[in-house]
């Protein structure tokens, strides 16, 4: 398995759109879902108005590829979400046998 965390700051009067975005629902995940070996993502607060979010992937190799197939679209994706935070950052890649 193939886990990647990001920890994020939403900007102020936003933290309900950045939460819309980014939950299990949102726009990430529906991108996301479009790659082969997807898993899943998890969003859930953290203290002083963090945000965590854990994505996983069957193998880094799935999650390369997908990066590979939908790089215009994640870009754009992530451009639109700029206003969405103030903060980002990541906090860990790992691969799990």
């Amino acid at each position: 398995m193939y886990t990647i965390i990001w920890e994020f700051r939403p900007a102020p009067q936003r933290e309900a759109e950045f939460v819309a975005t980014y939950t299990a629902d949102g726009a990430w995940v529906k991108l996301f879902c479009r790659g082969a070996g997807y898993l899943g993502t998890e969003l859930s607060p953290i203290a002083g108005r963090w945000y965590r979010t854990i994505d996983q992937w069957a193998s880094e190799e799935d999650y390369r590829l997908f990066r590979r197939q939908f790089a215009g679209e994640y870009d754009a994706l992530d451009r639109d979400c700029e206003a969405l935070t103030m903060q980002e950052r990541e906090v860990t890649t790992s691969a799990s046998p």
